[in-house]
């Protein structure tokens, strides 16, 4: 019987440590390589008159050993137009991603671009600024030149 209680209990601590033992069998998830190395993440146009259309380039280097496809560039509205290379950037290349701005409305603005590659990682870039309303005229009426005219 002594025999028989000392056989339970050897197995219920063997039982007991290899349950708290046991390895984890789930695959440990890795952050994908970064790839994409960016000059400025953001860009502040200051202040911007209205009605005009405004640019900047953003650098970036592929940082990566495969050439890097950018799958899309898309702006978070339509007055923001990025343009980029649809080709393919090799290892230590540089490349460009122009956006503009369409200083349409009055007032401040932040928009942001979200860069889409190597099997949808993701970038964002960001805008900001301040449109002003320009003169209604490129020089103030002046009255006395009526006056001129009709003598």
């Amino acid at each position: 019987m002594k025999r028989l209680l000392l056989l339970v209990c050897l197995a219920t601590v063997t039982l007991v440590t290899k349950a708290q033992t046991a390895t984890n069998t789930k695959p440990v998830e890795t952050k994908p390589a970064e790839v994409i190395q960016l000059k400025e993440t953001s860009y502040d146009f200051g202040k911007i008159q209205q009605g005009r259309p405004v640019t900047h380039n953003f650098e970036l280097v592929n940082i990566g050993k495969e050439p890097l496809m950018l799958e899309n560039v898309q702006a978070s509205c339509g007055c923001t137009t990025p343009e980029w290379s649809k080709d393919a950037i090799q290892p230590g290349a540089p490349s460009t991603i122009k956006v503009g701005y369409n200083a349409a409305a009055e007032g401040m603005f932040t928009k942001t671009i979200t860069i889409t590659y190597n099997n949808h990682q993701f970038k964002t870039l960001t805008i900001t600024g301040t449109v002003f309303k320009g003169p209604a005229t490129s020089a103030p009426v002046n009255a006395s030149l009526s006056l001129l005219k009709n003598n």
